[in-house]
Parts: C-alpha cells; sequence; structure tokens
C-alpha cells in the first residue's frame, strides 16, 4: 500500500495559479497510476485528471482541459497538479489518488475518472478561487 499526503492549497483570485503536489511513501512509485479528484460543497467528488505511473499518458476532464497539468516524478515519489487559469468554479477540496497498475494496465475512460478505481487517497487540501 502506499500513504498520500497532500499539500499546496490555497486562496487565489481569478485567473492566478497554484501547484499542488502528492507525496508518496514508499518505494514503489512507479507501479502507482495517479489521479486528481476535486469535491465542492453540496457536489460529487468528481475527476480532474490521471497519470499512468511512468508519466507517459495523461487524461483530463473537459473542465480543466488546457488549464491544468498532471505530472510526476518517480524519484521524488510526488505527483502535482499545476493548475492556471483558475477560475471560482475551480474552488474544492482537492485529492489526489493512486491505483495499484504495475503491468501498465490501459484503463478504460470510464474507469480512469471512477474513484473505485483508485484505492488510496490523500487528505485532501482546500483550493479557494475569489473572483
Amino acid at each position: 500500500q502506499v500513504q498520500l499526503v497532500d499539500t499546496g492549497g490555497g486562496l487565489v483570485q481569478a485567473g492566478a495559479s497554484l501547484r499542488l503536489s502528492c507525496a508518496a511513501s514508499g518505494r514503489t512509485f512507479s507501479d502507482y497510476d495517479m489521479a486528481w479528484f476535486r469535491q465542492a460543497p453540496g457536489k460529487e467528488r468528481e475527476f480532474v485528471a490521471c497519470l499512468s505511473g511512468g508519466g507517459g499518458l495523461t487524461h483530463y476532464a473537459d473542465s480543466v482541459k488546457g488549464r491544468f497539468t498532471i505530472s510526476r516524478d518517480n524519484a521524488k515519489n510526488t505527483a502535482y497538479l499545476q493548475m492556471n487559469i483558475l477560475k471560482p468554479e475551480d474552488t474544492a477540496v482537492y485529492y489526489c489518488a493512486a491505483a495499484f497498475n504495475p503491468s501498465g494496465k490501459a484503463w478504460s475512460r470510464s474507469a480512469m475518472g471512477s474513484p473505485g478505481t483508485y484505492h488510496y487517497w490523500g487528505q485532501g487540501t482546500q483550493v479557494t478561487v475569489s473572483s
């Protein structure tokens, strides 16, 4: 298993940028596909982005495509979410998540976007974007 710690959230103005980090424990970080989800008050947890274990395959929700970038540094056991041109509707608690995938299995798009695919979660970090 892996333990995840999310950091980097904060309060920013619309149009600003913010980078979230997700530090993972253990020595097998590359065996895990990584993802970011977010949950706003009164709403369901929604998929934001995911990244394959080797860092070569990404998928984004339409709402963030072109503004957000997911990346990872396996040598540092850390995944990132670079968020640019932030909008008030991006306000939410952001969670990083990990799915054990040592064989590099290609998930379907529905599986990639489903919280149930990911068995390990960070504690969440609050992102608030003001107008």
